[in-house]
């Protein structure tokens, strides 16, 4: 990157659409004939090593193992055959240049040519001199008076010039015409240019000394080591596997910067001040850290730095990824004295974002290979990025970043953390203050409900209520269906399950049904059993949405629970499992819970749509359903009259309405339970004395 001037490792690469154009410039061949070549980096002319067609290309085939001229620089360059050529693109012959993009290099290193590097780390135009070894030319003095004029200059102005050079008929590689080599007028075009992902300027290739590890060849084990972990969602892992399969370079380590880990390495200098790079020093694992530029080497002092016979230092920096890819055996204090690795090592779990699966999660999982021939944990969990209302990724450039803080003031912890709670895995999830006011009620609404259930009082007792059993038996559906959830760590679909069962199931329903009868002083047993379900329920749902919203529900395990049983903590204690409910016995029937807010459901409509609120007591009630809902209701219906406060309530069956299904209602949770069985109901309204 010639902005940060450091070298880049492929995973740190991506695509930019940029505007570009084609030009066709002629080039002479060595037998007075001519060829032309498209390319939309003219300015790179000057590094042109080779022309190369595809081996097919009747129009190029009688041109292979002859010389190409360039204009400009007059240089002699081969013609060559490669399949990577594409004849349908431009004119369907190249010029090949060190570098203007991967592809150079290989044919580079395939055919043997020329180093032509005419470009610095800075991005800049390198000092060149034509008609010296490597830089032959038919014409050095037209061609080094051609190439001053872009010495120290950037790629853009450089370009400039090299266009206008190419306007005139003087640079032509064709003597005997002396036609201007550019042909006709550059072709505006939109392509893909490389970029450093932090970088301003397109990526360029230039030859340096860097650090790599090996990857190259061991992309079949680096898959194999993909596939023994856990992808969740699983399509990441085939995101990871399309990486490794199209990885194209070894993972360049080194980095030219400031600040960083360092490499520790020295280089003996030889009577010449020369390094000797086949015969590094490297620092005993006992001395690290090391920074070799401040430092001596073992048997040096600081006064023989840089002199020959001496010793200099590897200014180099490690890759940032390099040290975050051993976080696993870093939080392991892997060689520590507390050495942990025999029992975190491999670790459970990864969680990240998706973009950094080619850089944390690749090199991770190189570097566990490479080190201890496993993986580095069983589990990778993906999250998606923050988006701003308008669903464009926050970033400082865009200014369209929202910190925490705010957030956290005006809506607790806990909303917050609902709010991240909610994001599907591997999704986006759009910042949206409309999820944290609803969260910011969902943490009110534990709180009410909580005080409610546990200012409830009545003697020890069995839970032994129909309506009581029903609950229990739905809750104990709704944990199995939240844990399998948090098994396969879809935490937003656990929180769903947990929290659609809270407001629907218990407190806009079982809370109401029960509210009466928890209070009786006429039916102990049945007091007994409602708060003893009451609580029973309380404490599963609390320790459900403990991981979502651990303030609150610490807050609320501490009035009783905690002393209870003996769990100081909520988040110490044991998830509720179908097990442990499973000790109530089973309702009569499957559907009584659902017959119940079905019932009471309708009521609820009914003094809605006749302007009365919940309390205001009935006169008359009539609850019409099907025969089969009607038989249902009877041993829930005193539950019914209490949360409708109605004395009775008179029953009609309607053999048109279906019946409520079993199956349906328990995998649908306890809002698709109520729509399952269909009552409607007629009210009247008890005559109440004005004030």
């Amino acid at each position: 990157d010639v902005d940060f001037a450091t070298a880049v490792a492929q995973a740190e690469v991506e695509g930019r659409e940029r505007p570009g154009a084609y030009h066709d410039i002629e080039f002479g061949t060595e037998d007075g004939g001519s060829l032309v070549v498209s390319t939309t980096r003219p300015e790179l002319l000057a590094a042109c090593v080779g022309v190369a067609a595809h081996p097919d290309d009747e129009r190029y085939r009688h041109l292979f193992g002859k010389n190409a001229v360039t204009p400009v620089y007059q240089a002699p360059v081969p013609i060559f055959s490669t399949d990577l050529a594409d004849p349908e693109k431009g004119t369907g012959i190249l010029m090949v240049c060190t570098f203007g993009d991967q592809t150079d290099v290989e044919w580079w290193r395939s055919e043997g040519l020329k180093l032509r590097q005419v470009l610095g780390r800075d991005g800049r135009i390198l000092a060149r001199t034509f008609g010296t070894p490597g830089w032959e030319s038919n014409d050095p003095d037209a061609a080094n008076r051609n190439y001053a004029e872009l010495v120290g200059k950037r790629v853009n102005a450089a370009r400039r010039i090299v266009v206008e050079q190419l306007r005139q008929p003087a640079n032509s590689a064709t003597p005997t015409r002396r036609s201007a080599p550019l042909q006709g007028e550059p072709q505006p075009i939109q392509h893909m240019v490389r970029f450093y992902e932090k970088g301003e300027s397109p990526l360029e290739y230039v030859t340096s000394r860097q650090w790599f590890v090996r990857l190259m060849d061991k992309k079949d084990r680096l898959i194999e080591m993909g596939r023994r972990i856990q992808w969740r969602p699983a399509y990441m892992g085939r995101r990871y596997e399309d990486w490794t399969e199209n990885l194209q370079l070894d993972w360049c380590i080194s980095r030219q910067r400031p600040f960083g880990p360092s490499f520790p390495v020295w280089y003996r200098l030889d009577a010449h001040g020369e390094p000797e790079r086949d015969n590094p020093i490297l620092a005993g694992v006992e001395a690290l850290p090391v920074d070799p530029m401040s430092e001596a080497p073992p048997g040096y002092d600081e006064s023989q730095r840089d002199r020959p016979g001496g010793f200099t230092g590897e200014p180099d920096v490690f890759d940032t990824w390099f040290t975050s890819s051993l976080s696993p055996q870093i939080g392991a204090k892997w060689g520590d004295d507390r050495d942990q690795m025999a029992s975190l090592f491999p670790m459970d779990i990864r969680p990240q974002s998706h973009e950094i699966i080619r850089t944390w999660a690749f090199y991770t999982i190189a570097k566990a290979m490479l080190h201890h021939d496993t993986v580095p944990w069983h589990n990778a969990v993906f999250s998606g990025w923050i988006l701003d209302p308008d669903r464009k990724k926050m970033s400082k450039s865009r200014g369209n970043v929202v910190t925490p803080v705010d957030t956290l003031d005006e809506y607790g912890a806990d909303a917050v953390r609902y709010w991240a709670g909610s994001a599907r895995l591997g999704a986006d999830t759009t910042f949206d203050e409309q999820v944290l006011r609803v969260g910011k009620r969902f943490v009110t609404k534990i709180y009410n409900a909580s005080k409610f259930v546990l200012s409830q009082e009545a003697p020890a007792g069995e839970i032994t209520n129909e309506l009581d059993r029903a609950f229990v038996a739905e809750l104990r559906r709704v944990v199995e269906r939240a844990t399998a959830a948090f098994d396969e760590y879809e935490f937003s679909r656990a929180l769903e399950e947990a929290e659609s069962f809270f407001w629907n199931g218990f407190t806009d329903n079982y809370l109401e049904l029960v509210k009466r009868r928890a209070r009786s002083e006429d039916d102990l047993e049945g007091r007994a059993s409602a708060v003893a379900t009451l609580r029973l329920g309380l404490s599963a749902v609390l320790r459900m949405f403990a991981p979502f919203v651990p303030t609150i529900t610490e807050e609320a395990w501490s009035w009783v629970f905690a002393e209870e049983t003996g769990e100081r903590s909520i988040h110490t204690a044991p998830w509720p499992t179908a097990e442990e409910l499973a000790s109530v016995p089973e309702p009569a029937s499957a559907d009584s819970f659902a017959v119940a807010c079905a019932a009471i459901a309708a009521v609820r409509k009914a003094k809605t749509d006749a302007g009365l609120g919940m309390g205001r007591p009935l006169a008359s009630l009539e609850l019409a359903a099907s025969a089969a809902d009607l038989a249902l209701l009877g041993p829930v219906l005193d539950d019914v009259l209490g949360a409708a406060n109605a004395p009775t309530a008179a029953t009609t069956p309607l053999d048109s309405a279906p019946a409520a299904n079993g199956a349906e209602s328990a995998s649908d949770g306890a809002d698709g339970v109520a729509a399952a069985a269909r009552f409607t109901a007629a009210i009247e309204p008890e005559v109440q004395a004005a004030d």
